[in-house]
Formats: C-alpha cells, sequence, structure tokens
C-alpha cells in the first residue's frame, strides 16, 4: 500500500513497512478492512486528575493507525485499560470517558462511548456502527476476566469482529485478554505504525547497532537490570552507570557512600556484573564523583565529592543523589564519541530540579548528537520531556516495561501472539 506514517508526539523519522524484523508478523498495511469491524487494543492509559486528562500523549500516539482504519473504511472499536481498578465493575474514576471524549477532539469527528466493555449496550453500539465509524469501549479492567486472560472474555471482547489490531505497546508485555486472548479467536491479528515503530528501534537499530554503541543506565535497582545487562554486554563496549543503581555498584567495590539508596542484598550480585563485564573486554564506567546532600527535598543544598578514584566519598549521612561535575564530563565525552545510544534510567533525581544536573547534562549531550539515540521508556522518557529534548532525540519507546523486557531478548505476548504473514 505504501502508507506511511510518523507517530505524533514520538520523535523518530519516518518508518515504513520494509522492515526485515516486523516481516514475520501481519502489520496493520496487510488487512483489507473496508466494511469490516475491527477491534483494536490502544494505550490509553493517560494520567487523570479531577476527572481531567493531564497528558493525552499516549492518545496521541495511537492517531495513526486509527486514521488510516478509519480511512479504510473499518468500523473500529477501541479498547484499553486505564489504572489499576481491582476488576469489580464499573468505577468512575477508572473510566475512559475522558479519553473518548478527547479523542473526538483529535480527530475532528464524534467518538462513540459505552460505559461498559461486553454487554448488551456495547453489542447494541458496536452493531450501530457504519463504515469509518469509531467506538471506545469502557475499562477493560473493570472485569478480573481480563488480567486472568480469561477466554470466554476475550472471545465476548471480540465480538463479531474477524479482524484485530494491537498498538498498544505499553501493554504488549502482558498476556492479557484484550492483549493475547483475542488472538486466538480472530481470523487475523496484526500490530499497528505504533508497535511496528517500537520495533523499528528497539530491535532494528539494536540488533547490529552501529559502533561504538554506548548504553547509559541509570535507576533504582542493579536487580531490575541485570538480564538487560546481561543481553546488551553482547553487543556494547561502554557502560555508563548512574542513578541509585551507580550506588550499590560503588559500595560492592568498598567505596563509603553515606546514607545513600543502595540494595544492600545485591552487592555480591554488583561485583559478579563487574567480573563478567571485563572478562567480555566491556568497560563499566562508574561515577568520577558523586553529588550528594543531607536533606532530601526540593531547594536542599548539595555537595560534590572528591574524585572516587582518589579517596573520595560521601560523608555520614550524606545521600547520594546525582552524578558529580567530573563524573558529568566524563559521560559527555564518551557519547561525543559514540554512534549509537541507548538511554534506560536517569542519572539522579531528575524529579527535584535540585537534583537534576547530571540527568539534564546528559539529555542536551544526546539531543546535540548526531548519532541514533534510543531511550528505553519509563523515567528517561519523562526526564527527556522534562528537559525539553525529546524531539532532537531519534526515538522515545512509549512502554517502561515492555521495552525492558524487549530489551531482554523477550517475546512480548501481544506480538508474539500477532498472526504471521
Amino acid at each position: 500500500m505504501g502508507y506511511n506514517a510518523r507517530v505524533p508526539g514520538i520523535p523518530g523519522k519516518l518508518f515504513t513497512a520494509n522492515l526485515n524484523y516486523t516481516m514475520a508478523k501481519l502489520t496493520v498495511r496487510d488487512l483489507d478492512v473496508a466494511g469490516k469491524e475491527v477491534l483494536m487494543r490502544v494505550d490509553f492509559n493517560v494520567p487523570m486528575k479531577d476527572g481531567a486528562i493531564t497528558n493525552d500523549a499516549r492518545i496521541v500516539a495511537a492517531l495513526p493507525t486509527i486514521n488510516y482504519l478509519l480511512e479504510h473504511g473499518a468500523r473500529l472499536v477501541l479498547c484499553s485499560h486505564l489504572g489499576r481498578p481491582e476488576g469489580t465493575g464499573y468505577q468512575e474514576e477508572f473510566s475512559l470517558k475522558a479519553a473518548a471524549t478527547r479523542l473526538s477532539e483529535l480527530l475532528g469527528k464524534p467518538v462513540a462511548f459505552v460505559p461498559e466493555t461486553i454487554g448488551e449496550a456495547a453489542t447494541a453500539a458496536r452493531a450501530a456502527l457504519k463504515d469509518g465509524d469509531v467506538l471506545l469501549l469502557d475499562n477493560v479492567r473493570f472485569d478480573k476476566k481480563e488480567k486472568r486472560n480469561d477466554p470466554d472474555f476475550a472471545k465476548a471482547l471480540l465480538g463479531n469482529a474477524k479482524l484485530y489490531v494491537n498498538d498498544a505497546f505499553g501493554s504488549a508485555h502482558r498476556a492479557h485478554a484484550s492483549t493475547e486472548g483475542v488472538t486466538h479467536f480472530a481470523e487475523k491479528s496484526a500490530m499497528g505504525f505504533l508497535i511496528e515503530h517500537e520495533l523499528e528501534y528497539l530491535e532494528g537499530k539494536l540488533e547490529s547497532p552501529v559502533q561504538p554503541f554506548v548504553v547509559i543506565m541509570g535507576g533504582a535497582k542493579v536487580s531490575d537490570k541485570i538480564q538487560v545487562l546481561s543481553k546488551l554486554m553482547e553487543k556494547s563496549q561502554t557502560f555508563l552507570i548512574g542513578g541509585a543503581m551507580a550506588n550499590t555498584f560503588l559500595a560492592a567495590q568498598g567505596h563509603k557512600i553515606g546514607s545513600s539508596k543502595i540494595e544492600a542484598d545485591k552487592l555480591d550480585l554488583a561485583n559478579q556484573i563487574l567480573a563478567d563485564a571485563k572478562a567480555r573486554g566491556v568497560r563499566f564506567v562508574l561515577p568520577a564523583d558523586v553529588r550528594y546532600t543531607f536533606k532530601f527535598e526540593e531547594g536542599a543544598e548539595t555537595h560534590v565529592t572528591n574524585p572516587i578514584a582518589e579517596g573520595g566519598e560521601i560523608p555520614e549521612g550524606g545521600m547520594g543523589i546525582d552524578i558529580g561535575d567530573k563524573a558529568i564530563e566524563e559521560f559527555c565525552s564518551i557519547l561525543r564519541g559514540a554512534k549509537t545510544v541507548l538511554w534506560n534510567g536517569p542519572l539522579g533525581v531528575f524529579e527535584l530540579d535540585s537534583f537534576s544536573k547530571g540527568t539534564k547534562a546528559i539529555a542536551e549531550c544526546l539531543a546535540e548528537s548526531d548519532c541514533v539515540s534510543i531511550v528505553g521508556g519509563g523515567d528517561s522518557v519523562t526526564a527527556a520531556k522534562k528537559f525539553k529534548v525529546s524531539d532532537k532525540l531519534s526515538f522515545c519507546s512509549t512502554g517502561g516495561g515492555a521495552s525492558l523486557e524487549l530489551l531482554e531478548g523477550k517475546v512480548l505476548p501481544g506480538i508474539g501472539s500477532l498472526s504471521e504473514k
């Protein structure tokens, strides 16, 4: 068909269908949807406050696939989850009604909505659809059978639709009824443009990354990243380590880190990772110095240790909350020579401006680089947006847990279950 799409709000070049690694699965381009009911799983799990949407980025990200299906005459039925209701029925605070209103504004056309997922009202609303119409069902997690991947619920959710499209990358690592179960009953199941775009970068660009390939790894826990670290060591020769996990590595090496947050039961694991990296010839760059504070609050005074290699340490009562100035300089120097960079996890407590210098500097350094810069979801994407550099990076993933599992080399149920070409 030659249909091209750019996902609004998600930086990256225009992408097309000629991607070798997605050729095994159907994409939305492979479906004949004219005059047919299509069930599409979207990720409308948007932040809400007092019943209003505070950030519509996830709705915007679904627009290319939604528009494509409507333009090609589908009778489109959308489903999503929102928050974490207990599966005990309708709860107003978790209703997707506001998402339907916002989607209608973005599409410039009516979006039908029913306050249930399956049932008489949903069935009637689906039957009333005409070619090019769109309906949003309410929160699939209002029914506890959703998370159980109950086949009867999945079949009822599919209804009379023969075609299914999954474009909810952020939920693709969950084997739920709306992400995996429905594929067993649909005649054809395909991925949308958003998932295709995610795979283009998280699989395609990282399958054989242009070298030098540098990985920035931050966040709180070493244990959360062990599988990713192991997998990426096969492809990258340089890792830049920050965040609270850097404290654990420094503590494991015997450095004094005051009252910093660490995983005390993972010190042996941290040393094993360092030993594995050394054995593979992989460079593990820990912060040359650390920024710390005695008060964990906005506006608190911060200090920087002397170089760690020269005996610098965080004093008793001090908490490491960011990488130091020398670490920023060293990290940026390495990044300027990189051709591919994967960033997963902030370098410090960037949410508080007083503790955000390191994460902000690295984000800006990446934005100024001409490398392929891939941000692996979650807090890193939030940081890139906070520091207004997301549109200058090659790609920012929409899925935190999903991107992490994909980087670990796992098959995501919501993608693995789609129809083969």
